[in-house]
């Protein structure tokens, strides 16, 4: 049995002599100029209720390494009176003595400076947050569409009692999502996960092989295991949950974080067997792996999306996707990363691939592409901002970067994507591949998206 394999980290926040304490990380890939932002809170102490101010790092990523800049506060995330909590991204949840505030800074120059804050809750929530008894951010990460619709990850404490003298006796909490459809103008929010009872959130959104494109909510739950749900109409309402029995949850639930990213079809040679074999729910997770052909003239060097192959019209690349979270049932420790092939299958997922051994708990991750190597495609790679310690978790945020190929070589041996059947590129190929070409900008299509991304950004960060 070989040992252990663990992603090398850095520590970008660290619990004080004094008590100050960092917690709940968010990340950012901006792939445009190739640099990260994480985000955490800056707590008094661990307690919720010592939230303070929020903070970032920017980090630099070149060839094998990322440099980070020193941590500075985000002096216009704040709102008097009020607890600056749960990061999401660009978009900062603020907490009163009494009552949330959804509040919103922005940066057009890659996190360098910020926004004055704009607290966006009558205008977005209106009286409806009459009818929370709180409601909260992610935390992390929030996406967008391809429709340009932007969304960011919720969760709402829903009064379902209020006789006790008058006083809030009992609450549902309920997963959800703010959107915009004007680059962030103007804002929105769903329907909730309408059961299991559902907490913090993170959201995907999954193409499928036969043209279909869900939106995947993956939820903390107090019921021992995370519960997943579906929406059909970009986050406007989604269907009942589903607890997901092979991602369990510690006691009380524990925040997880997951992204997606394409299926990197154009590194096997199994595609010709997939679209002719798959199909939708009961298709095997590993299908894509076990079977080779022999490259052709016309298909050696073709992406998944080329017309070579003869693709149904109807054909997208399906998204697979990576889920971070403490792997015990009795603690907040031992941080592991899953893989879905086909997320909306509760029983798709496999793992975990431990990438940290002790007391660790919420996360954040990020999708970002490596550059190629000499006839090779771009890798496949993640990173990972989480909490951990060797006493406790919340002594330090650290931050790792590893391959898809170190997560599958990586995974328990009775569920491991294998390749001996030749169909991939060797595990061993990517990891060196990962140290000495780990730092460019991530390959663009054309200058025109390099703009649209840039303009996209500007516009996300504008308020009406």
């Amino acid at each position: 049995m070989r040992s252990p394999y663990f992603p090398a980290r850095s520590m970008l926040f660290r619990k004080e002599p004094n008590g100050v304490t960092y917690r709940v990380p968010a990340l950012l890939y901006l792939p445009r100029t190739s640099c990260f932002l994480a985000f955490c809170e800056e707590r008094l102490s661990p307690s919720d209720s010592q939230a303070h101010l929020l903070v970032m790092r920017k980090g630099t990523f070149y060839r094998n390494y990322v440099e980070w800049e020193d941590m500075h506060v985000l002096g216009t995330a704040f709102l008097s009176g009020h607890r600056s909590m749960n990061p999401c991204p660009s978009y900062q949840l603020v907490t009163g003595k009494n009552v949330t505030r959804l509040c919103f800074i922005c940066s057009t120059d890659e996190g360098d400076t910020w926004s004055p804050v704009t607290d966006l809750t009558q205008r977005v929530i209106g009286d409806t947050i009459k009818e929370w008894a709180t409601f909260a951010l992610g935390p992390g990460h929030g996406i967008q569409l391809k429709s340009g619709r932007l969304l960011i990850p919720a969760y709402a404490y829903h009064i379902d009692c209020k006789e006790c003298f008058g006083q809030i006796c009992q609450t549902t909490s309920r997963a959800f999502c703010f959107h915009s459809d004007t680059h962030g103008r103007t804002w929105r929010f769903g329907e909730a996960v309408p059961g299991p009872e559902s907490v913090e959130c993170q959201m995907v959104s999954v193409d499928e092989e036969d043209g279909t494109n869900v939106l995947y909510c993956n939820a903390r739950s107090p019921l021992g295991y995370r519960v997943q749900s579906l929406s059909l109409d970009d986050g406007a309402a989604f269907q009942e949950g589903q607890l997901v029995q092979r991602l369990v949850e510690p006691r009380n639930g524990c925040h997880g974080s997951i992204v997606g990213f394409p299926a990197p079809l154009h590194l096997c040679k199994s595609l010709p067997l997939y679209l002719q074999q798959h199909t939708r729910h009961t298709r095997h997770w590993t299908s894509l792996m076990s079977h080779s052909y022999p490259p052709t003239s016309s298909s050696s060097n073709t992406t998944p999306l080329s017309p070579n192959l003869n693709a149904p019209p109807d054909f997208l690349t399906p998204t697979w996707v990576v889920y971070s979270h403490p792997t015990w049932t009795t603690a907040r420790k031992d941080l592991g990363v899953f893989l879905s092939l086909f997320p909306r299958d509760p029983d798709s997922w496999r793992g975990p691939w431990v990438i940290y051994e002790g007391p660790s708990a919420y996360s954040d991750l990020a999708y970002l592409e490596l550059p190629p190597s000499a006839g090779a495609p771009p890798a496949v790679a993640f990173a990972c901002l989480f909490e951990c310690g060797t006493t406790t978790a919340y002594d330090e945020i650290c931050f790792s970067i590893f391959t898809l190929y170190e997560l599958i070589d990586n995974l328990p041996q009775n569920v491991q994507l294998r390749q001996n059947t030749g169909e991939c590129k060797s595990p061993q190929n990517e990891k060196s591949e990962t140290r000495s070409t780990s730092g460019h900008d991530a390959p663009v299509a054309h200058q025109g998206e390099k703009r649209r991304e840039k303009r996209n950004l500007a516009k996300m960060c504008s308020v009406s």
